[in-house]
């Protein structure tokens, strides 16, 4: 009966040495010498924005039968170090109101194992390590074994562009730019030089803090191999706006491009001289170069490599060449390089001259004679030049032919001719030919006859 009366005495003793061991300023020895019943889930480390909040995601799982969920579960917050001994643990938040130097505000259910808390208006001071504690009735206990240390900073965090590796055009792929978001009630404002309507979502991380993002999407071609995409974050704090930005440019890999065969030195060359054919293009990866020669039975393959050094022969025919730039995406070929010697192409021109030669020769050769028979005619290609003109004119409106009195006219006129040359005492015999023609466009007509009419005068 004794050893039983005194049972209670000494549990009792034992209780309230517990709740003296775990009172704020006593904690070190309570993390030092007693297993942990108590842990949370919390970040390790966590840093938030100088003017701006700080969301702490926070859970806790208490390994005790104490534990009762029916009666008030208190959350305090204590910041210190490691070294309790040295340096006691300062209680700077109580969820009963009994304490609140700090603005917290603890936004979770701890009835839901729910810890969370929201840090408000933070300034550098705030930079230290932080504890977690539970007060239930006659259980109570801190996260000992896990410190929340908090680093306050001036300068806002730089974003993160978010881009697939390995590119190739003609591919579409997402493209992210996310900015740490330690204030979900206050996230920051992304904005790039893509397209400017990007959706904006925050997301809640695996660890329970939040990310800011926004993405495109985007069809790779050549043109955007070097591209630099620029993202800025502007995370709203008292008094203005804190920003940070990110560049990152883009590697896509393309087929080759503007591919080109030059030759070195340009123009005829002598046989026997050397050349030098260079193919370049743009491609990446870098291709490789081939180089063929148009034979008359197709292509034929003569060299590998941007450079193909020719000697010249005696050709007398032109050679042509051209080049082939390939990589894994695909290949190009180049325009046509037509070789010709130096002496063929100087044959031709000589040949070409010696024909102008010879035409204006003989363009000038029969001017000449051209000339000189006009100088030199015949009696009878020569007319007469008698005193009255024996041309017979045909007014514009008269279409039919020459009848029978006009041919009496004519002979008229040509008797009349013959008297005045037989009065002149003329002895020499005229011979006229009149031929039967009518000239384009012409109001000149002849006397119809289908034989030459001879005029015929000499003296009596």
């Amino acid at each position: 009966m004794r050893l039983m009366a005194a049972l209670p005495g000494n549990m009792l003793t034992v209780r309230m040495f517990l709740s003296v061991f775990i009172l704020p300023g006593a904690l070190a020895h309570y993390c030092h010498k007693k297993p942990a019943i108590f842990n949370i889930t919390a970040p390790n480390n966590i840093e938030a924005l100088s003017g701006s909040c700080l969301e702490i995601p926070c859970s806790f799982i208490a390994n005790h039968s104490e534990f009762n969920k029916e009666i008030s579960i208190y959350g305090i917050w204590m910041k210190g170090t490691l070294d309790f001994d040295s340096n006691p643990n300062d209680v700077i938040f109580n969820s009963s109101k009994s304490v609140n130097t700090y603005p917290l505000e603890l936004t979770g259910n701890l009835s839901e194992n729910n810890c969370t808390t929201l840090f408000s208006d933070l300034n550098s001071r705030y930079t230290d390590m932080y504890f977690f504690r539970i007060e239930n009735g006659p259980f109570r206990a801190t996260s000992c074994a896990h410190p929340l240390t908090i680093t306050v900073k001036d300068s806002p965090w730089s974003p993160s562009i978010n881009v697939p590796s390995d590119l190739k055009e003609h591919q579409s792929v997402t493209v992210t730019c996310s900015a740490f978001t330690p204030c979900p009630h206050s996230p920051p404002q992304l904005t790039w030089n893509l397209q400017q309507d990007s959706l904006r979502q925050t997301e809640k991380n695996t660890d329970g803090t939040f990310t800011t993002k926004i993405q495109e999407n985007i069809t790779l071609s050549d043109t955007h191999d070097g591209y630099n995409i620029r993202c800025s974050a502007r995370y709203p704090v008292i008094g203005g706006n804190k920003t940070a930005e990110t560049e990152v440019t883009l590697s896509v890999s393309y087929a080759p491009r503007n591919t080109s065969a030059s030759i070195s030195p340009s123009g005829l060359v002598s046989a026997g001289s050397w050349v030098e054919l260079s193919c370049s293009s743009r491609a990446k990866p870098p291709p490789r170069f081939t180089w063929f020669w148009i034979s008359k039975h197709g292509a034929v393959n003569v060299s590998v490599g941007p450079v193909y050094n020719l000697q010249m022969t005696n050709m007398t025919n032109k050679e042509s060449y051209f080049c082939v730039a390939a990589n894994i995406l695909g290949n190009q070929t180049s325009s046509w390089i037509h070789l010709k010697n130096k002496e063929t192409g100087m044959q031709t021109v000589l040949a070409s001259v010696v024909l102008l030669f010879i035409y204006l020769a003989f363009i000038s050769l029969v001017s000449s004679v051209c000339f000189f028979k006009s100088k030199h005619r015949t009696p009878q290609q020569t007319q007469a030049e008698p005193d009255e003109d024996v041309t017979v004119q045909v007014p514009p409106d008269k279409t039919e032919e020459l009848d029978y009195e006009d041919m009496n006219f004519f002979q008229r006129r040509s008797e009349a001719f013959y008297a005045s040359m037989k009065d002149r005492g003329q002895e020499d015999a005229v011979y006229a030919q009149v031929k039967k023609s009518r000239p384009r466009n012409s109001s000149v007509r002849t006397v119809d006859s289908s034989e030459d009419i001879y005029i015929e005068m000499k003296q009596q």
